[in-house]
């Protein structure tokens, strides 16, 4: 029964999302005391389109897991976390878009959450198991760390937008270095993470050079640790 309410809340995942909120591109600017345009600590739009691919590929994943994996020892400890995870973000775009607050504490309870299914993501199976899960966890660790540096400076706490992103750039990097060491043999978290980093880089090129630059290191190390992942001692035969 645990691989069918994986499979159904995958499902659940992947469509309440688009369905609930299908233009969200971040927070809106006014939700804030402090309205946050163009905050530095957020990625340029384009960057949100990897939903797609950790939609499809959850859902994939958790097809094989139904069909095929059902019965397989090593994919039962990823599912609880993964479980709790989807049901957790499954509201999450539509609380997002009422409260940032609460929002920010579902999307650190997400990342906790699918950090955890990546460390317990089976051995075999790597592209269909551990890739998506931790794919979505290293897209979730920027983007928990950049709703932190919205709500942050949006209520104006101690810092401003510029010193939140900092802030919170220094904490998605030492989560995201913790996490690769966690689970080695996982290069699409890293990945993910470096992915969301890039576009911040984007987003501040020619105005906020400090920030774009901390990024850009940031997504280079990430990348250089996913391409090690990917070397032969990190493979599974």
């Amino acid at each position: 029964m645990i691989a069918v309410f994986h499979f159904a809340a995958a499902l659940a995942f992947a469509i309440a999302g688009p369905l609930l909120a299908p233009d969200f591109r971040g927070y809106d600017p006014n939700a804030f005391p402090i309205p946050q345009g163009d905050a530095p600590v957020g990625p340029v739009g384009y960057a949100f389109s990897i939903w797609g691919v950790i939609y499809i590929w959850l859902i994939v994943s958790a097809g094989v897991g139904l069909f095929k994996r059902s019965d397989a020892p090593d994919w039962a400890p990823m599912r609880p976390p993964l479980i709790a995870a989807l049901v957790i973000g499954t509201p999450w775009l539509s609380v997002a878009v009422m409260n940032p607050v609460i929002a920010t504490v579902m999307i650190f309870l997400m990342l906790a959450l699918a950090m955890v299914a990546m460390k317990r993501a089976p051995i075999l199976d790597p592209w269909l198991a551990r890739a998506p899960t931790a794919l979505f966890a290293g897209w979730l660790t920027a983007a928990s760390f950049a709703s932190l540096g919205y709500v942050g400076a949006g209520y104006g706490v101690v810092f401003d937008a510029v010193g939140w992103a900092y802030l919170c750039l220094i904490g998605a990097l030492a989560v995201a270095i913790y996490g690769t060491r966690l689970r080695p043999d996982a290069p699409l978290y890293p990945f993910g993470t470096a992915w969301a980093l890039i576009a911040i880089v984007v987003r501040n090129w020619g105005s906020a050079w400090g920030v774009a630059t901390l990024a850009g290191l940031g997504a280079v190390l990430l990348l250089g640790l996913s391409a090690r992942a990917f070397s032969p001692q990190n493979t599974p035969a």
